[in-house]
Parts: structure tokens; sequence; C-alpha cells
């Protein structure tokens, strides 16, 4: 049967698909059509298959699925060694020692949103006062951005993930903003050397590994992908903490597979004819896998939600290590927490690559 929207929230029509249909050719909102993978083995095996390119999905004529497409240059839009090249100079800030090492900070910045939404009590948004503050006091402190800066920071990037028709329009200015800012923040890194992540890439270009606009786009890539999809991951596992049939003490992983923020991969255009679960992909057609349908698919032995093969989530572990600490946390700290019964409490945001809730107001 089809998803109920009502527990998953608005989705895109194209993924209103019965449960275990395999792979679907559906047409996107700007009318281009692609093939819908729902199935979670074929799925898997698409997002590893080579000849299905993130590159080619991004070249001029290729189908669409919106209209807002990243940039050909974005380590997330690359494949083969170009790809590799970037990813494993990007890979170096996910080591586990670089990732524990920011626990503190996750943990003290965590102490103090539950703090302020103690003191505003019964009624709190924990969308505005918790899920999304948290991943960019994460991102901030794993990229070196001071203190000082972050409220110049932070207002560019939520702008930038504005995606109500105001917020749209002016997306273009936002981004020369984030590239601006981010260009003049590395010219200090040169100057002034941390120990944090665009400083080590900063030695990384100095030594010849990647030109200055690879610097610069690895580094928004970093921050688009770690900001957006962690805030509301953190919601929607709240949310179904708060409804769902799942005890609070329930692992990480299975709310990541229940209710991931990113329903859909990016497209993928076959460079040859390709065979998906007995259906004929042919050359320069586009694919989508829906992660959502795939971590719902009967028997699958593991999530997709990070993705798979050589473009998985880079930034897993970090997400993985603010769900453990923010989740029990929470829970401790409001032991009666529950969804509030006020008109208005939830409230879905309406998105194609992510999916999530602009507000959760809670009591206790």
């Amino acid at each position: 049967m089809a998803f109920d929207h009502r527990r998953f929230g608005p989705l895109p029509s194209f993924l209103a698909v019965p449960s275990g249909a395999g792979v679907t050719r559906v047409r996107m909102p700007t009318g281009d059509h692609m093939w819908l993978v729902t199935d979670h083995a074929v799925g898997r095996a698409a997002l590893a298959d080579a000849r299905l390119s993130r590159a080619a999905a991004v070249r001029p004529g290729a189908p669409r699925w919106g209209s807002v497409d990243l940039s050909p240059n974005s380590v997330m839009s690359l494949d083969g060694a170009d790809h590799a090249r970037l990813r494993r100079v990007a890979a170096a800030a996910f080591t586990s020692a670089r990732v524990a090492a920011r626990a503190a900070v996750i943990e003290e910045a965590v102490d103090v949103l539950l703090d302020r939404v103690a003191d505003v009590g019964p009624g709190a948004d924990l969308v505005s006062g918790y899920a999304s503050p948290l991943p960019m006091v994460a991102l901030s402190a794993l990229l070196g951005v001071p203190v000082a800066d972050r409220p110049v920071f932070d207002a560019a990037v939520t702008a930038l993930f504005d995606m109500t028709p105001q917020g749209v329009r002016g997306r273009r200015r936002h981004v020369l903003t984030l590239v601006g800012y981010m260009s003049s923040l590395l010219d200090r890194k040169r100057e002034t050397p941390g120990p944090d992540l665009l400083s080590a890439l900063v030695r990384v270009e100095r030594a010849g590994e990647i030109s200055r606009t690879e610097l610069i786009n690895l580094g928004l890539a970093l921050l688009m992908a770690g900001y957006e999809t962690t805030a509301h991951q953190l919601s929607l596992a709240i949310l179904e903490l708060l409804t769902g049939d799942v005890p609070v003490g329930v692992s990480v992983e299975e709310l990541l597979r229940r209710t991931p923020s990113t329903p859909i991969s990016f497209p993928r255009v076959a460079v040859e004819d390709v065979v998906l679960g007995g259906t004929t992909v042919r050359q320069g057609e586009a694919v989508i896998v829906s992660l959502l349908h795939c971590n719902h698919d009967a028997g699958a032995p593991t999530h997709l939600t990070f993705g798979h093969g050589v473009h998985r989530c880079l930034g897993a572990p970090l997400v993985l290590l603010q769900l453990r600490i923010a989740l029990p946390r929470l829970w401790q700290r409001f032991p009666g927490l529950r969804l509030s019964s006020r008109e208005g409490s939830l409230v879905w945001r309406e998105g194609l690559v992510t999916r999530g809730v602009s507000r959760l107001v809670v009591e206790w």
C-alpha cells in the first residue's frame, strides 16, 4: 500500500507509490521523468553503481527534479578520480578521533539549550529551541567558525534553507553571502591556523592537493550537508519518540531507519543502459532512490538514511554523535515530555530534498 502521509508528513506526490513497487517511472515537479527505486536491495545496488552518474545528473539538459541543483563542482556532484580526491580530503574531518573530540562541545551546547527550554517552560518549541541550534554549534566547532561570527553565519545559513517562495527567490544572494564569508574566513585561517577542519583544509590547499575554488566549495558542501538534514533528523527522531510505537531507549539506528530526514537520494543519470530489478534504464535516463521506502522494505537488513557507496554521507559520525547525546539528555531532563495538545503544536515543512517539522511544541 502507499505510504501514509499522515505519519510521514507531506511528501512529494511522486513518492505516493505502493511499497514493494520496485522500479517505477514517475513524473517530477519539473515535468521531467525519472525512475524511482523503492526496493531496498535494488536501491542499495543503484547507489553503488558507477554507471549511474552524479556528474551526469547536474549537466545541462539532464532530467531535473526541482529548480535548485547542487554546483557541478560540489563533492556531491562528482564521480571518479575527482570525487575520490575531494572525498579523501573531506574524510579527514570525520575520523573517529576528530568527531569524538567534539563530544564535549555538543554536550555543553545541549545543556545550555535545555536550560533555555526549561526557562520557556511547557509550550516550548523544540525545533527553534533545540533541534535547529544544535547542529549549527557542532558544525561551527568542527569548521572553526569564531564565536563572534556565529550570528552572521547562522543567519545566512538559516536563510539559505528557507524554502518559502520568498526564501527561494533570495537564495542566490544568501549563497553569495556564504561564499564571501567562507572565503574571508579561509584567509584568516591562513594567517592564524587552529585545530579546526578549515585550517586543516587550508594546509591541504597549500600542498597543492585542492584548488581555492574546491576548498570553498568543500567547506560549503560540508556546511549544507551537515546543518539542515541533522536539524530535521533530530526533530523527526523526537517526534517519533513522542508519537510512535517505540520506547524512549530505542537505538538511534532504528530511529534513523524509521524516519529519515532525507526521503530520496540525489538523482543519478545512466551513462549506459543499466538493468535495475528487471527494469532497463536507458542511457541518459535518471534514477532516484526512495530511502524512505527502502528503509521500510520488509526484511531490509540495514537502513539507507546515510546513502550507500562512494557518496555515502561523510558526516554520518557527527550526526550519530549529536543524536546519541541530544536524545537521552532531553528525556533525562524532561521525563514527562509529551507533544502539546494545543492547536498548531506540530507543523510539517514541505520540501523536496529533506523532510521535517518546522514547529514541535511540547509539554511536561
